[in-house]
């Protein structure tokens, strides 16, 4: 598809037991994996470890960050355009929860597929390919 608008994101995958964190922004009905679009002419690290912080009150080890795949698919809906996703791995210090930006965390497994974006669903497709997200999963704990 050939469109003008590009939205250019970053995220992180965090993937324990077999199952990927995934957020739910306020104010919207679709589970993301966690991060962000990027600010100005920040890096993909910079926009990473700043979205985190802000979505889910931890901080990223910038030493252990990992690239895992970045993935292209439509907007959602009819909004024409595209969504760029860069993913990467992190450690991180701190306990996981939900910032005021976000209304809800859950732990998705590849069953889960269908409740995330396009571009999401090709990352879980990688990782259930390499044997990280179990095809064989029940549905989301939440």
């Amino acid at each position: 598809m050939q469109s003008d608008r590009l939205v250019d994101t970053v995220a992180w995958v965090l993937i324990e037991n077999g199952r990927i964190l995934c957020a739910r922004p306020q104010g919207k009905d679709v589970f993301f994996v966690p991060g962000g679009k990027r600010e100005g002419a920040e890096t993909d690290l910079q926009t990473l470890l700043r979205e985190i912080d802000e979505e889910l009150t931890v901080a990223l080890d910038p030493d252990t960050v990992e690239h895992v795949g970045t993935y292209e698919a439509d907007l959602p809906g009819a909004t024409p355009g595209l969504v760029r996703m860069a993913c990467y791995t992190a450690d991180y210090a701190g306990t996981v929860e939900p910032s005021s930006e976000i209304a809800e965390i859950a732990w998705f497994g590849y069953a889960d597929r269908a409740l995330v974006p396009p571009v999401d669903q090709l990352l879980f497709d990688d990782l259930a390919g390499a044997g990280l997200l179990p095809a064989a999963d029940a549905s989301a704990e939440r």
